[in-house]
């Protein structure tokens, strides 16, 4: 176990552990080489490079009657107002950068993290044991801010653990809510427990998706508490850094960043390391609760089972994702989830390919279906249609926001599609169908034949309506 000395020593210019006896029992500070390596020119496939801008570190605000719009942390009053992080200013390639701190502790991984996005930076906060990460964030001495995601649906015990965590580390969460219009929707046409029938997707996706969504477009990078041992089948890969592969950040598809400080960390040392810390913790995990969310998804886990074996128990065990992490379900492993995420498998997966844009929204168009849209001249309802393949990083990070704009549209007129133009179907695609990369949306008018391109790169769901309206 390393010494209390030899953690401060790697951190000792920022003054982080004013409980350096305590301290001591976290794991020990490892100092790898900080240059990343550029890979050599190979011919083959360059790592996808991020542009990290450097930013500016804001003094926290303490925790008073008004409301403030961030969570930061008092105890940083020492951090200097307007101090620049020491971000690359140069695109920095996020593949090596997890190669290089493959052996650095979470503690370190967290100060690298706060270091290169200052302010626009959060740390997504479940209500559960994920609270380490604040206490981690704490001891850098660094500011940082705090979001939560509070469905509607949380136990008691979680709103109360909020509230004495907020004391405890005298900071503002950050609340996120879903749409109250879209909850109303969906329990007004569906029921309160719609999810143990037809699965929990669609509640997720209202309820926590969504507002998820809402809330990472403000930032280019999140703090997860994301394990590898947490769920079988979905987190056994993932990294320590990366760039996201679903959700936008400020500059869109392909700019935000996900960092996940706790991966390679075992859930007994993360309950050491709470224990050491003192750290407030959810009074449920006392009744048996270990991974916890909504109060209608969550009961606790018999001696023996699975952590997650407490999450969504109706459903197939390599399921236990609720969107928020869906970039972890690789092909191999969702090949047996369908739509509703309960083992159905999807009806027009290739070559064990799990298929995306699943939901009667959006209709799956065949070879003669297609051609049959390109060759009417006066459609009854216009279309809106995507050309994809379900491997691309692009179109599964589009699915989300072509999903719910298809719920949007439904009973608006304008049919919803998608066509997988992969494979056989490229040629043809490439010919008739303007394909010139994945994904690639068209919009077929109602009194003209040929369909209209959309041009953009932006594929949320408002650029997409825009672009519906300027042409119905």
């Amino acid at each position: 176990m390393a010494s209390a000395a030899a953690i401060s020593s790697s951190i000792s210019s920022r003054s982080l552990l004013s409980r350096d006896s305590k301290a001591a029992l976290i794991a020990s500070i490892r100092h790898p080489e900080p240059s990343i390596a550029t890979p050599a020119a190979s011919g083959g496939p360059r790592p996808r490079r991020m542009l990290a801008r450097p930013c500016c570190a804001v003094e926290p605000t303490k925790r008073n009657d008004s409301v403030v719009p961030s969570a930061a942390v008092a105890g940083a009053a020492n951090a200097a107002v307007g101090e620049e992080a020491t971000a690359p200013s140069a695109a920095v390639d996020y593949e090596e950068l997890n190669k290089a701190l493959e052996n650095a502790s979470p503690l370190e991984i967290m100060d690298r993290a706060l270091d290169m996005f200052g302010n626009e930076i959060a740390i997504a906060f479940s209500g559960a044991e994920d609270v380490a990460l604040i206490e981690y964030a704490k001891l850098t001495g660094r500011p940082f801010r705090v979001f939560s995601l509070d469905t509607g649906r949380l136990n008691p015990e979680t709103y109360r653990f909020f509230d004495a965590v907020e004391k405890h580390y005298d900071i503002h969460i950050e609340y996120t809510f879903p749409d109250a219009g879209e909850v109303q929707a969906l329990v007004r046409s569906k029921g309160l427990f719609s999810f143990y029938e037809d699965g929990h997707q669609e509640c997720c996706r209202v309820r926590k998706v969504r507002p998820l969504r809402r809330m990472l477009k403000g930032l280019r990078a999140w703090v997860t508490g994301q394990r590898k041992d947490q769920s079988p089948g979905t987190r056994a890969n993932i990294p320590l850094v990366q760039v996201d592969p679903v959700f936008e950040g400020v500059d869109g598809l392909g700019s935000l960043i996900k960092w996940n400080p706790v991966a390679d960390v075992e859930g007994k040392d993360i309950w050491n390391f709470l224990r050491t810390m003192n750290v407030p913790v959810n009074s449920l995990h006392s009744q048996g609760y270990v991974s916890i969310g909504c109060e209608p998804c969550t009961r606790p886990v018999l001696p023996g089972q699975h952590e997650r074996e407490g999450r969504w128990w109706w459903e197939d065990a390599t399921a236990k994702e609720c969107g928020l992490h869906k970039g972890n379900l690789k092909q191999d492993e969702a090949g047996k989830l369908g739509a509703n995420g309960n083992g159905v498998a999807a009806a027009n997966g290739v070559d064990g390919t799990v298929d995306i844009f699943e939901t009667q929204a959006i209709v799956n168009l065949s070879r003669p279906g297609i051609e049959n849209l390109l060759k009417l001249e006066k459609r009854q309802e216009p279309w809106l249609v995507v050309l994809y393949a379900p491997w691309c990083r692009f179109c599964q990070g589009m699915e989300v926001s072509y999903m719910e704009l298809a719920e949007k549209l439904v009973g608006s007129g304008i049919k919803v599609g998608k066509f997988r133009a992969d494979g056989d179907q490229k040629p043809f695609a490439q010919k008739e169908l303007q394909l010139g990369s994945f994904p690639t949306i068209l919009f077929f008018p109602k009194n003209t034949s040929r369909p209209i391109k959309y041009p953009s790169e932006k594929r949320d769901v408002d650029s997409l309506l825009a672009f519906i309206n300027a042409l119905r």
